[in-house]
């Protein structure tokens, strides 16, 4: 399984808007659990959460109202990133939180102008 995505805000708080993180999940899903239980409490609070707040989304449900998906999503959980609605990229899967940061912090800065803060 692949790594997931996951967003901190950076500078551009003004991205918010148009930028979100699906996490495509279902019910009994033990990565998607892990994820609520080591990623979610934080990921508001950071600068990806700030630049692309989390959307959930149930597998067998489809897409939000407003979002479309480039393909068809097979795995649990699945980290959409999508740009006023659009998918721009994915993450399939979830490895962990030493993973988990460092993928979706690259993914970010890949496909928008998000960039790591500067402490």
């Amino acid at each position: 399984m692949a790594a997931c995505v996951a967003v901190p805000l950076s500078g551009g708080a003004a991205f918010a808007e148009d930028y979100r993180l699906v996490m495509v999940e279902q019910p009994g899903c033990a990565y998607c659990a892990a994820w609520d239980d080591e990623i979610a409490p934080a990921y508001p609070n950071t600068a990806e959460g700030q630049f692309a707040p989390l959307v959930r989304a149930d597998l067998r449900e489809g897409p939000p109202e407003g979002v479309t998906y480039e393909r068809r999503v097979n795995f649990t959980p699945t980290f959409i990133l999508v740009e006023d609605g659009a998918e721009i990229a994915r993450l399939e899967g979830y490895v962990g939180q030493d993973f988990f940061w460092p993928v979706l912090a690259q993914l970010l800065e890949s496909h928008t102008e998000f960039t790591q803060p500067t402490n």
